[in-house]
């Protein structure tokens, strides 16, 4: 009598289960058959077509920049600083006083040897006025004339000895940051102050060899860098070209020479160089937003239009195409294959898109793409 209610219990159980699972199958089912039926309205888009441009070629290059002279003007000689001539950050002449070192013993030796001098001068003249009237040995002429010649060059070692203690500038150019102070104690080779020449300026960058036959000494150079403002460039031209290779990482080191107006590139700054190339090179360009990247391959969507079916209407539909990609220049990169001259492929938004999707295209607010973009906001 116990066993009758139990199996009542697990019938209604199963009913029920049967029920839920019979309203699921049916409800996915129901939307199996939606699904089938739903078609995906169209995306509205923007295109532009593939286009064939010109672009230079060229041979770029990461390079340092370095100064046409630049020195660190250093004391030759030990001695004390009595006079400092210049302003720091400064513009100097070349010949200007920079620095004086104490000469008061320099100076008294001097006048001892230049009055030494003149005493070996009138011996040497009486000796020659005696020779010549045979008054004298021409030994006696002779020892006159060393004597003058060693008191000469007595007095121009003292000389010599103020000229190092008087430092002046080798060439024009821009001074640093002093690094010595009046009264202080400066020894041989101690640093005394930068001095650079900025205008013009070299960039030093290195060429791999399998690119060295396509460059020339007086090809353009243009130079960008961080430190000039609102993407400045800077033009100039190959000057030197190494005539050796370096072994070890195969490169070769160029030098380029360019205008430096207004010295806002310093030496020690890194620039991004490109060497224009006589040639141009023909190229299928699209903008980069019309690009789907991804790890497998890079794509863009073609737009083409669909045949009208039976009682339906013609449309436009996004085909995805699978590309090789090359070289970027501002907002277009090069195609190397997978497109052709003129077909039309969506610009912008590419990435809600699928293959064969519907779209409408909508250029009123397409935005515009150029070779050398000037953002607003950069």
């Amino acid at each position: 009598m116990k066993i009758k209610p139990f199996l009542v219990s697990i019938a209604v159980i199963v009913v029920v289960v049967g029920a839920l699972a019979g309203t699921k199958v049916l409800q996915i089912t129901t939307l199996i058959n939606k699904g089938k039926t739903t078609v995906v309205p169209p995306e509205v888009v923007t295109t532009c077509a593939v286009k064939e441009q010109n672009w230079e070629s060229l041979v770029t290059a990461v390079g340092s920049l370095e100064a046409v002279q630049g020195v660190t003007i250093t004391a030759e000689v030990t001695g004390k600083v009595t006079v400092i001539a210049f302003e720091p950050g400064t513009h100097v002449k070349a010949g200007e006083l920079l620095v004086q070192q104490d000469i008061g013993t320099e100076t008294a030796q001097l006048r001892a040897a230049e009055a030494a001098v003149a005493l070996a001068k009138v011996t040497l003249d009486r000796s020659r006025k005696m020779l010549a009237t045979k008054t004298v040995p021409e030994a006696n002429y002779d020892n006159a004339e060393a004597q003058y010649k060693q008191a000469l060059a007595q007095a121009d070692a003292i000389r010599a000895t103020i000229a190092k203690k008087t430092i002046r500038a080798p060439f024009s150019g821009l001074l640093g940051i002093r690094q010595v102070n009046i009264g202080q104690i400066i020894k041989e080779g101690e640093p005394i102050v930068s001095l650079q020449s900025l205008d013009p300026i070299f960039v030093n960058f290195l060429v791999p060899q399998q690119q060295l036959p396509l460059i020339r000494t007086g090809y353009p150079v243009r130079l960008t860098s961080d430190g000039l403002p609102d993407g400045q460039t800077i033009n100039g031209a190959i000057t030197a070209i190494n005539p050796d290779v370096d072994a070890s990482s195969r490169n070769i080191r160029v030098q380029a020479t360019l205008g430096n107006q207004g010295e806002l590139l310093r030496p020690g700054m890194f620039a991004n160089v490109a060497v224009v190339l006589p040639k141009k090179s023909p190229v299928l360009t699209v903008p980069t937003t019309a690009v789907l990247y991804a790890p497998y391959s890079d794509s863009v969507f073609i737009v083409e239009e669909t045949k009208a079916e039976s009682g339906g209407k013609a449309g436009l539909v996004a085909r995805q195409q699978f590309v090789r990609l090359g070289e970027k220049r501002g907002d277009f990169v090069a195609v190397t294959s997978g497109l052709k001259p003129e077909q039309t492929v969506v610009s912008t938004g590419v990435f809600k898109l699928r293959n064969g999707q519907g779209v409408v295209v909508d250029n009123t607010l397409a935005p515009e793409f150029n070779l050398a973009p000037q953002p607003k906001d950069s």
